[in-house]
């Protein structure tokens, strides 16, 4: 134990002295907007989870089973993230740090090394699951009228669940390691991770979960509790985590002792079977790491020639770094993947759109559709966002060390800003654009709310972009190996907060008139000459917003960028 106290001293070291480096009053704002943002979604889950609980205590006879069902599904989701998170922070931590070289040279044995990633990379791929898994547990005690032991348990059946799932991720990368160079492996974990997300997404979507909470979809009765009580498989983790708590909350102390032997006993032996495997195979694994990354699909050159010639025939400083920028998005094989995620995201949306009950609502069904459309353009807004916050902000971080070529180039600050703009914007803007179309035509809207959808994204589009683009160069990460850590950082936060703020006031200046527009249209009535004002007063306003979002963000990532 003190070789591996000693592995794990410098992230203990880190962390107690960044209170005492120059950023430290930087790094405590971040670390507040971090915990602002973690206690309203933290608040956000528990309200949620509290009153849908409650809603299923009102159920006579079926509460319970809803309950339980509903608490099964939750840990089965637990698990999946615990273990895909898991294989991506093993695969960063045993093969591809880059103090591994300095780790390997000290007079410690493979195994040492190995535990003492494996416990960081369980810290880091389960805190996040633990912390958000809190409030759900939390809502379950109080509706359900748990005492302590009730938490303990849920603490108990945590840590082992979370073990198990490193434990697996490890074995896995170990054995992946030792077959392909850890290079390919990063390629291809990321690429049939995402096919496997994609996967659970679409079975979740497909079973339509909804309908456990409709009896009347089932033929009888009896149909549907064999559907709700169906038990889990009995070798699962989850299914002993599920069994404690569940017998946690009636008090039944030795099966939930019996259970958590169970969970606790399987983390045991799948520790000692990583550390036999690595044993065997992390020696030979981490020696081919240190070999160049292989491309999962090779560029022939005929295709690369003929593709240089097409770039070529038009000229600039500002063509040539455009055309770079496509270059480096099809050569990096590790941004592919995300495309197929958005594919997948799309067509669950969409979806989403076709299934909706709207003929056995009481409202009358032109009002919904209309509402729902208007709805839309927000949460299409939302989506973009996402998109832009994986692709768009990290563009100018991505550069790296290399920025200094940009830096010395014939191009200003201010052009070098505006082509990453161009290049993301126009993609951005079809892609939106196709979505809120799409998703009217499912919904069957009126031609007003139609067009009125149409010019409201494309006004807002430009303005997310520009806010990603200009946030990202105020506040961008050369030395950042990921684009996931320059999401989540200080900048990566603020855009998001200002670009949901951003869409917020759009949508909010626009549902007044909106909303006289289409009850005119509707019931065919003349707008007053106020109501009239109103309307160009709010979309001027509207304009007026898109357009200082385009240009003011642009400006402060300039300025900035050009003080680094």
């Amino acid at each position: 134990m003190k070789e591996i106290i000693t592995l794990l001293s410098p992230r203990f070291l880190s962390f107690r002295n960044a209170g005492k480096s120059k950023s430290a009053g930087n790094r405590r704002i971040r670390y507040l907007l971090f915990l602002g943002i973690g206690l309203a979604f933290w608040a956000g889950v528990f309200l949620i989870f509290y009153r849908v609980l409650t809603y299923f205590q009102g159920i006579e006879e079926f509460g319970d089973i809803l309950a339980r069902k509903l608490l099964s599904m939750v840990l089965l989701t637990f698990f999946s993230l615990l273990i895909f998170s898991g294989i991506v922070a093993s695969l960063s931590k045993l093969y591809l740090s880059r103090d591994l070289l300095l780790v390997h040279s000290l007079p410690i044995s493979w195994e040492r090394i190995f535990l003492a990633r494996c416990l960081e990379s369980t810290v880091d791929s389960s805190w996040m699951v633990i912390l958000f898994s809190l409030p759900v547990f939390l809502s379950y005690g109080i509706v359900y009228h748990a005492g302590p032991f009730f938490y303990a348990t849920a603490g108990m059946a945590l840590i082992p669940l979370c073990i198990t799932a490193s434990a697996l991720s490890a074995i896995t990368v170990v054995i992946a390691a030792f077959i392909l160079p850890a290079g390919r492996i990063r390629t291809l974990s990321i690429f049939f991770g995402l096919i496997l997300v994609i996967a659970l997404i679409f079975a979740f979507r497909l079973i339509r979960p909804e309908r456990l909470v409709n009896p009347e979809t089932f033929a009888t009765l009896l149909i549907y509790l064999r559907e709700m009580e169906t038990p889990g498989s009995a070798f699962l983790p989850t299914t002993w985590v599920f069994d404690s708590l569940n017998d946690a909350l009636k008090e039944l102390h030795g099966r939930v002792f019996f259970h958590l032997a169970l969970g606790w006993s399987c983390a045991t032996a799948l520790t000692f079977v990583a550390t036999w495997t690595a044993g065997a195979f992390y020696d030979r694994g981490f020696m081919k790491a240190q070999t160049a990354a292989e491309k999962l699909f090779p560029q022939r050159y005929g295709t690369q020639n003929h593709r240089r010639s097409l770039f070529e025939r038009l000229s600039g400083p500002a063509w040539a770094l455009t055309a770079k920028e496509f270059r480096t998005f099809f050569r990096d094989q590790t941004q592919w993947p995300q495309l197929f995620m958005i594919a997948a995201l799309i067509a669950i949306y969409l979806y989403n759109f076709s299934v909706l009950p709207m003929g056995q609502s009481k409202i009358r069904v032109v009002y919904l559709q209309n509402i729902f459309s208007f709805l839309n353009m927000g949460l299409a807004a939302f989506v973009l966002t996402a998109i832009a916050a994986r692709f768009v902000y990290p563009a100018i971080s991505l550069e790296g060390d290399a920025f200094w070529i940009v830096q010395s180039s014939p191009i200003s600050l201010r052009t070098f800003l505006w082509v990453k703009f161009a290049v993301f914007g126009l993609p951005l803007l079809v892609f939106a654009e196709i979505l809120i179309v799409s998703s009217n035509i499912l919904l069957q809207v009126t031609p007003l709310m139609m067009g009125l959808s149409v010019v409201t994204i494309f006004l807002m589009t430009p303005g997310v972009v520009a806010l990603g683009v200009g946030l990202g160069a105020a506040y961008c990460d050369f030395k950042s190996e990921n684009p996931a850590q320059v999401v989540t950082s200080f900048g990566g936060l603020l855009f998001m907060l200002l670009a949901a703020g951003f869409i917020a006031i759009v949508i909010v200046l626009e549902a007044g008139p909106v909303y006289q527009l289409f009850m005119a249209d509707f019931h065919g009535w003349k707008l007053s000459v106020s109501q009239w004002a109103w309307l160009v007063a709010s979309f001027a306003l509207v304009l007026l917003l898109c357009i200082l979002a385009i240009i003011l963000p642009m400006r402060f990532g300039e300025g900035r960028l050009r003080d680094q």
